[in-house]
């Protein structure tokens, strides 16, 4: 969905052709023997060149034996199994979370686990994953312990929480996907494909991702020791990637041909009807027509991804992982429909923060493109002890993407400390300018981790001033070469002819698209036919198609000062093909990125 959140006028960049003559001969020979020349080309500016990076089959996935750390996690995992030793996953409280906390608990039970349970640290009171605080939650009240911890999509910063469970007779096997630190926590295993010397091509898997490939390194480690022996069928571990699906697009991760195979084969499960209740039912809730043939990893992104990361920015991701290990229909609708509900409490949570937030910065709150709101700033830190700590960072999202900078939001944690989310522009790596600055002024930040365009933090509050100096100093340190200027980067014109149900079609099938393999986007100058408004805030247009004595229909979602556009008669216009699906009719959508008047 096209969001013009943004205040300022951009500029449209059209992407470039990657490689020279032999690298397009190459492209020829890479693209299906059915592609158009559109999408021999489109696939070239996203720098595929060979028929392996366009393949979809699982038998193309890297072997799991490539991920650094493999056998002794799988060994680990089987003696538990052959020994019915109690399990229990710890996650984060994220989608990726969500989604890596139901794939390791319906994989363990499908191999043979019996005693698997879960816990999820809740945000507000132990803070971000394994911590000291969550081991001591988990022997609360008498209660008998797991014999060993498995964390998914976090660990490798938890250096104190695992000595704490590892003291406690616990054994800790940690699956992450986010960047060590210096040294690495001393787990009795450990599976990051960022770990230091691990020959694993796919270094952007999500930590839902890894726990697939655990899963799958796992069951063959059980095959060949005879464990499905005398009646036991190995599982089809197929049937978990429409979890794997959802955390993948979720996290924002880069989708390369690792992550685009995962992704497509967890959408064809998707799209036939094969997806778990929990998935099922969050689609239903979200809107029934966005279900079958017609998801994409669009969906997954912005209707799916925001209603399970509701429960833990609000209350408890237990809720959310309720929902998707649920095995009856009507058990997980009810608990769709109460993330709906939060994810509508998280909206107007997060409507609030950024009215303060623009009255913070000095910038008004209506989104209207004036060149004047240029920041020339090198970042932006914001800080309100009213602000509620699980939508930070989605508050931060907002004001990066509108002032084209990197930007921290705090909020003020149970313990007094202040906890920041992180959030930046291609160019800038966040945690590595964290870990400079942490060098740089030693006790200053309390503890952070992340990766290049996220990151988390924690800090004493009476330090802020000294942290947003050193910050921004750092920042502006990096800066020379990046772009700062608002850009819109597109494919460029779209021929006449191609705007047609058949090609949106096709460019729909040719994915999955999503971070570091965008989506098509073209642009053109477009008479406009006519315009009215639609729910208050949307546009509804009727294009004239250049160099064509035709009509096409248009939808710009989210537009500053609505009836402002009503006197627009041309406009320049960056739009994705979309196939609009109503009462069981197709037709041709332009979807509206951003649009400025052409006098």
């Amino acid at each position: 969905m096209a969001k013009l959140y943004h205040p300022i006028q951009k500029r449209i960049v059209r992407r470039s052709l990657q490689g020279g003559g032999e690298l397009a001969k190459r492209m020829s020979l890479a693209s299906p023997p059915d592609a158009s020349p559109l999408l021999a080309r489109l696939y070239q500016s996203r720098s595929v060149f060979t028929p392996e990076d366009l393949g979809r089959s699982l038998n193309e996935l890297p072997a799991p034996s490539l991920l650094k750390g493999m056998d002794a996690m799988t060994a680990e995992l089987e003696a538990a199994i052959r020994g019915q030793k109690s399990i229990m996953i710890v996650a984060d409280f994220d989608a990726d979370g969500a989604t890596s906390c139901a794939v390791a608990m319906r994989g363990l039970r499908a191999l043979g686990a019996e005693r698997v349970s879960f816990i999820v640290p809740n945000r507000f009171t132990c803070g971000y994953g394994l911590t000291p605080e969550l081991v001591e939650l988990i022997f609360r009240g008498g209660a008998t312990p797991p014999d060993m911890l498995l964390t998914v999509d976090t660990g490798i910063a938890c250096h104190a929480g695992i000595a704490a469970a590892r003291a406690r007779g616990m054994k800790v096997l940690v699956t992450d996907h986010h960047l060590p630190g210096e040294s690495l926590p001393a787990a009795d295993a450990i599976v990051n494909p960022n770990l230091p010397g691990d020959g694993f091509p796919g270094k952007a898997l999500a930590g839902v991702g890894v726990i697939f490939y655990v899963l799958s390194g796992l069951r063959r480690r059980l095959r060949e020791s005879g464990w499905f022996e005398g009646g036991r069928q190995p599982p089809n571990l197929a049937e978990l990637l429409d979890l794997v699906a959802l955390g993948t697009v979720a996290d924002v991760v880069p989708l390369d041909r690792v992550n685009r195979i995962l992704v497509h084969q967890g959408l064809q499960r998707i799209r036939a009807g094969r997806a778990c209740p929990g998935i099922r039912a969050l689609l239903e809730v979200a809107d029934a027509k966005r279900g079958g043939a017609a998801t994409t990893a669009g969906t997954l992104g912005f209707t799916l991804g925001p209603r399970l990361n509701a429960a833990g920015r609000l209350d408890d991701m237990s809720l959310g992982i309720a929902c998707l290990l649920a095995d009856d229909m009507n058990a997980a609708k009810e608990l769709a429909e109460r993330l709906d509900g939060m994810n509508r409490e998280r909206k107007t949570i997060e409507a609030q923060m950024q009215a303060d937030a623009w009255a913070m910065l000095r910038i008004g709150a209506e989104p209207l493109p004036r060149q004047s709101d240029r920041w020339s700033g090198s970042a932006a830190i914001v800080f309100d002890p009213a602000w509620h700590q699980g939508v930070i960072g989605i508050l931060a999202s907002r004001i990066k993407d509108r002032l084209h900078r990197p930007v921290i939001a705090f909020a003020r944690g149970e313990d007094g400390l202040l906890r920041g989310s992180a959030r930046s522009i291609a160019g800038v790596h966040v945690r590595d300018v964290l870990c400079a600055v942490a060098a740089r002024h030693p006790g200053l930040i309390v503890r952070f981790g992340g990766h290049a365009m996220a990151a988390g933090l924690a800090l004493e509050e009476s330090r802020l001033a000294a942290f947003t100096e050193a910050f921004e100093a750092e920042v502006a340190g990096v800066l020379e070469g990046v772009e700062l200027e608002h850009a819109v980067v597109t494919d460029g014109e779209l021929p006449p002819d191609d705007f047609h149900l058949d090609t949106a079609r096709c460019l729909r099938d040719a994915g999955p698209w999503g971070q570091g393999f965008p989506e098509p986007l073209f642009d053109g100058e477009f008479d406009v036919l006519g315009m009215r408004i639609v729910g208050e805030k949307h546009l509804r247009l009727t294009l004239e198609v250049p160099g064509a004595a035709r009509q096409v229909e248009g939808v710009a979602f989210f537009v500053a000062d609505p009836p402002a556009w009503l006197g627009c008669r041309r406009l320049r216009a960056a739009y994705r093909l979309d196939v609009n699906e109503f009462r069981g009719v197709s037709n041709l959508q332009l979807g509206i990125e951003y649009m400025e008047p052409v006098s």
